[in-house]
């Protein structure tokens, strides 16, 4: 994958490209502290047919420290902008957190949207508390918190045996990365602070989205759903199979796939499904 620093909607972000030039492109965005190494067995398989885009979020991945705080306009902002940089519609493809702002993008700009695959998004029907809100208000706080904690050197240290921790509870295969790419991420002080400032604004952004969806519609392209079933609780394992249905049913050609063999990290157990609901989703 090729890798570089762009200037897009007021932000300097790192992406990582690759495939042939002309062909459909992708455009792909994490979950809640991801980065683009994550995508990599999901690129090997789009690289013959696509032209693959995957977006370090601002203050994430290589990405440099954001200049205005995680929102659901922000996100969608960025996704708007590359979609245009990458020579429109794109298949969107968004894990977790990620899917707020890919279904924004796409009620917003239905124009850029060819296409959306959902890897195990969040879901939120109920507004939340005041109390997330207030809340949120602590997010410029979280910098000069990231800045500190890397500042004693553990982050450093213990960064990638963390990660390694995190993912096997969340995914079913964990993929080798090389020690200094953990570290050249999960070390840095802006990726501290963002962390903890991404996760302050969840409850906002999906209250903001509840507010997009009473105002638009889903546009009728193709939506995959994708549903990580290997988790030991069948009762949450029901409860998120009936939230990704409310999400496949926002268009009329929407499908959920329930993948019995993956965990949270789609993109590291099942990179192949990924892939297949890419090619479904862009026809």
């Amino acid at each position: 994958m090729a890798t570089l620093l762009v200037n897009v909607a007021g932000e300097r972000v790192h992406v990582a490209e690759t495939g042939r030039a002309g062909a459909p492109p992708v455009l792909v965005t994490s979950g809640l502290g991801g980065a683009w190494f994550d995508w990599r067995a999901v690129v090997d398989e789009l690289r013959g047919r696509f032209r693959v885009t995957v977006l370090d979020r601002p203050g994430l991945g290589l990405s440099r420290p954001a200049r205005r705080p995680p929102t659901l306009d922000r996100d969608a902002d960025l996704l708007e902008a590359l979609a245009e940089r990458a020579g429109r519609p794109v298949t969107l493809v968004a894990h977790s957190m990620g899917a707020f702002s890919a279904e924004a993008a796409a009620r917003r700009r239905p124009d850029l949207v060819a296409g959306v695959v959902l890897v195990d998004p969040s879901y939120e029907d109920e507004r939340p508390g005041v109390g997330w809100r207030l809340a949120a208000r602590a997010i410029p706080l979280t910098r000069p918190l990231g800045a500190a904690l890397a500042a004693t050197g553990l982050p450093l240290l213990a960064a990638p045996a963390a990660r390694r921790a995190v993912l096997r509870v969340v995914a079913l295969r964990v993929p080798r990365v090389p020690a200094s790419i953990v570290r050249s991420v999960y070390a840095r002080p802006a990726v501290l602070g963002t962390l903890g400032a991404e996760w302050l604004a969840y409850a906002p952004m999906a209250a903001d989205l509840l507010d997009l969806r009473a105002r638009t519609d889903f546009p009728p392209v193709p939506l995959v759903v994708l549903t990580a079933a290997s988790g030991e609780d069948p009762a949450d394992e029901r409860t998120w199979a009936r939230r990704h249905a409310k999400l496949a049913a926002m268009s009329p050609r929407g499908v959920r796939v329930e993948l019995a063999d993956s965990r949270h990290m789609v993109m590291l157990d099942r990179p192949d499904a990924i892939a297949a609901a890419v090619r479904e989703a862009a026809g």
